[in-house]
């Protein structure tokens, strides 16, 4: 097999929304003359999230369906739209498959607990790197070492001690609304340049079903909406985290971001 040495800059998987915690953009400062706001965060609110976050972390295999809508700001401040879907099957705590596709490209990531594949069907490239963390260390690691973006990226964190709630401003309970046929309790947060917004389902089974980020850094306010979907009696099968290079497939290297 020919090994190409390539930065498999195919591979990126960009699709995903900004994650809640990856933002390390500072606060736009407030002006001098900005009144004080007091109990800004709602600590049930707060409380909200932790509640979700402890619940997903109960759920052991899934299958987890997202549909993005992303808005990309032109140098005239005319906003364009696009969409992408992504699928993802998952087994905590190291297995996952997620699919990810849009008009422009589609994109797979394979990970068996041992190793970590990347595969764009079309040019049928793939890159396969060695690797033993939970998923919500594999998604920080492909993130900061590769550049790569997972779909739902929070998701694994959530629920676990790297999910920190310091940075948020503001918290407040927005209500209830359907999303789908789901009844769901509607929260609304700022952190840094970021405002967010979540649905989670009423009930037991408090299951984030849509999310919506709003990037204030940005004088247009571009958004990004992504609806959630669950299955939590998926009918998936071991081989589905296994990958095995098509007839025709070339193994090339994805490297490392250059640390700057």
């Amino acid at each position: 097999m020919v090994r190409k040495k390539l930065v498999l800059s195919l591979l990126a998987m960009s699709l995903a929304a900004p994650g809640i915690y990856a933002q390390t953009a500072p606060p736009a400062a407030a002006p001098a003359t900005a009144p004080a706001v007091e109990n800004a965060v709602d600590p049930a609110s707060i409380q909200a999230l932790k509640n979700m976050g402890a619940y997903l972390q109960t759920l052991k295999r899934f299958r987890v369906s997202t549909e993005l809508t992303g808005e990309r700001v032109l140098a005239d401040g005319q906003k364009l739209q696009h969409t992408a879907t992504a699928d993802m099957d998952v087994e905590r705590p190291n297995r996952l498959h997620a699919r990810i596709w849009s008009a422009r490209a589609e994109r797979e990531l394979i990970y068996d607990g041992k190793t970590v594949t990347l595969y764009t069907p079309a040019q049928k490239y793939y890159s396969t790197v060695e690797y033993s963390g939970n998923l919500g260390e594999l998604v920080k690691r492909l993130e900061d070492r590769y550049g790569v973006e997972v779909p739902l990226a929070d998701m694994f964190i959530w629920g676990t001690p790297a999910a920190s709630f310091d940075k948020i401003e503001s918290a407040m309970n927005a209500g209830q609304d359907f999303v789908g046929n789901d009844l769901c309790d509607h929260y609304a947060f700022r952190q840094g340049n970021f405002d967010w917004q979540i649905w989670i389902t009423t009930g037991d089974k408090p299951l984030p079903r849509k999310l919506v980020i709003t990037n204030r850094n940005d004088e247009a306010r571009p958004q990004s909406l992504q609806l959630i979907d669950w299955n939590l009696k998926p009918t998936f099968k071991d081989g589905v985290f296994k990958f095995t290079p098509p007839k025709g497939a070339t193994a090339v290297e994805i490297r490392p971001l250059v640390q700057k």
